[in-house]
């Protein structure tokens, strides 16, 4: 039931629809019982039993009360059309076929009502997870797989639709059944009814026996699927180095175990899943079988114990009572299946979000004077990235952050816009802690250009635009203009409007580095985050990209990443990083005057180039 409270939550509001499914179903169930108990008086009938009853006893919710209204109405009728019985079948005939009609009308209604409702709880559930995986900290990734964000996202939201959602319908709908086909089969024998339900709890264990190992086995399969879609993700952004490396053979085969995998562990679900359906009509059966005996005894009994006609009815009512007893045995199968999905949802929404506004958060308009970083520690997973960082950026300044890989750069610099927050030590931005102002305040105030140009697939206006709602074309024209990237873009089908593929896949390299350019430009921020624009570009791109950078830090407070050093030997400080300390600072000359880490890196890329 755990699964089930977790999906309530969803239905804030909607309580008045569920009241209203419930209720339909109740109807179709009252109208469907009305039917089936129709067989007794039929039965009656053909056994030429005296059902005539001439006054009106008027109508009790009891055995007697209603099958003596039944008898008067019944009786009334005939007489009404010259004591013909062949009208008694009549009756019987419209009131089966009016109940039927209802029954399927009310039946209807609550589908009706019911897909809304399952369709909302799964909207929901995407649009928190969706929500939830962009609000999540940066470092909740770095050992999450995109496979399998992707596998929750999509597979174990439709394994909830298919389980536990569909569990919710069984649950509003089939106990009442249950228990309305209970109180006529007690009110049509307590002694039969009494021995049913010494058999059907027998019944429920077997059934739940069986059901028992779904849920590790689904788990399993989500697992597998998460692993099949990450190695299709792999395989779709590294198609190029595949084929250059004549890989093709290595990757379909790990692709064809984890398929492999995958078929074993269905297979293992679908016979226990299988099973479910006929192992519970089996053991409805051999009930009926049961009941047949012993209320067969009943009827053959001198005097008899039960009417031919009452008895027949219970076994006809049981058996329509063994379709709602199986969607109930379903329920087992259902909820261990569906929780092993919602428990890979909720590692995501129920993960820690520790950067987070303060309740006393305070606005950030504009960039005043400095970004200072005091003392600055930073370790993750217990290894120690940054160590004792002091370094006071002022405003209008260039600085360059050196060192070799994995010296702590972007990590550095992924503190600034508050990607990560540091472990000790403080960084201020105008002298005020970071963690005082509002996260979305103190990203308004940056511009991000990565070594790798992120595009969306869609136009290149709404790609420069990037967070505006509403675009001013004028002002994108502008920016595809200081970011030299007017020429190009003039020239597409479309011009702004034109599409840019999936990760800019309809662009060249130099091309999708200008729009993210043009991006950073429109958003005209005081502080720019540069990681390297043009360390993968050819000489007349790359020539191209600086010239839209050196543009676009004009006038603006800069923290430059530095791949190439030759680029920012005008920089107003050079910070060089190794193992996550800095071990010099200083201009370009007066580091090279050093002769220390920052003279053999110089050194090292003129041998290289």
């Amino acid at each position: 039931m755990k699964a089930i409270r977790s999906i309530l939550p969803y239905l804030k509001g909607k309580w008045k629809w569920v009241i209203a499914y419930t209720i339909s179903n109740l109807l179709s169930v009252v109208f469907s019982t009305v039917s089936v108990a129709m067989i007794i008086p039929f039965l009656n009938m053909l056994f030429d039993k005296d059902m005539k009853l001439t006054e009106n006893p008027g109508f009790h919710l009891s055995k007697d009360g209603i099958g003596d209204f039944f008898k008067y109405q019944w009786t009334s009728f005939i007489a009404d059309h010259n004591n013909d019985k062949v009208y008694g079948l009549l009756f019987i005939c419209i009131i089966l076929v009016t109940t039927t009609f209802f029954k399927n009308l009310f039946l209807f209604t609550a589908k009706y009502l019911l897909n809304p409702l399952r369709n909302g709880i799964l909207l929901n559930i995407r649009k928190d997870l969706y929500e939830k995986v962009t609000q999540l900290p940066i470092g909740f990734f770095t050992n999450e797989r995109k496979g399998d964000i992707l596998s929750r996202m999509t597979n174990d939201v439709s394994a909830i639709e298919v389980s536990i959602i569909s569990t919710m319908e069984l649950l509003f709908s089939t106990p009442v059944t249950v228990i309305f086909y209970f109180v006529w089969l007690m009110i049509l024998s307590p002694k039969l009814f009494l021995f049913l339900l010494v058999l059907l709890p027998v019944a429920g264990l077997i059934i739940g026996r069986v059901s028992k190992s779904l849920k590790k086995n689904t788990k399993n399969t989500q697992e597998r699927l998460s692993n099949l879609l990450s190695i299709i993700e792999e395989t779709l952004g590294g198609l190029r180095i595949i084929k250059a490396f004549g890989a093709e053979k290595n990757r379909t085969d790990a692709f064809a175990l984890e398929n492999e995998k995958l078929m074993h562990v269905n297979n293992s679900i679908a016979v226990r899943r299988e099973l479910a359906s006929p192992l519970s009509e089996f053991l409805g059966i051999l009930i009926v079988a049961v009941i047949i005996w012993f209320g067969g005894s009943m009827a053959l009994h001198n005097p008899p114990q039960i009417e031919s006609g009452t008895f027949i009815g219970f076994i006809a009512t049981f058996y329509f009572l063994i379709s709602p007893l199986k969607a109930l045995s379903q329920i087992f199968y259902n909820l261990n299946q569906g929780r092993a999905g919602l428990e890979r949802i909720q590692l995501i929404l129920n993960a820690e979000n520790k950067i987070v506004d303060r309740q006393d958060a305070i606005p950030i308009a504009r960039f005043e004077s400095s970004i200072e970083f005091r003392n600055v520690n930073f370790s993750y997973e217990g290894k120690q990235i940054l160590q004792s960082i002091n370094l006071k950026i002022e405003k209008g300044k260039t600085i360059a952050i050196v060192g070799a890989s994995g010296a702590g750069k972007s990590t550095l610099v992924d503190l600034i816009p508050r990607f990560h927050d540091v472990e000790s030590g403080e960084l201020l931005i105008d002298g005020i802690n970071i963690k005082n102002y509002k996260i979305s305040d103190v990203r308004k105030l940056m511009g991000i250009v990565s070594q790798e140009p992120i595009l969306f697939n869609d136009s290149i206006e709404h790609n420069i635009a990037l967070g505006d709602e509403q675009p001013k074309e004028e002002k994108v024209w502008e920016a595809t203009k200081v970011a030299n990237a007017l020429d190009f873009v003039e020239t597409k089908s479309g011009k702004l409007s034109a599409v840019v593929g999936d990760r800019g896949s309809k662009l060249s390299g130099g091309e999708k580095q200008r729009i993210t350019i043009a991006r950073a430009i429109y958003k005209n921020p005081p502080v720019l985050i540069l990681d390297e624009a043009t360390s993968s570009l050819d000489t007349v791109s790359e020539r191209m990209v600086q010239d839209a950078i050196n543009k676009l830090m004009k006038n603006r407070t800069s923290v430059v990443i530095a791949h190439r050093l030759s680029t920012v030997q005008n920089a107003d400080e050079i910070i060089v990083l190794e193992k996550g300390q800095i071990m010099e600072r200083g201009t370009h000359q007066s580091l090279i005057a050093q002769g220390g880490i920052y003279k053999k890196l110089v050194e090292m890329q003129h041998v290289l180039q």
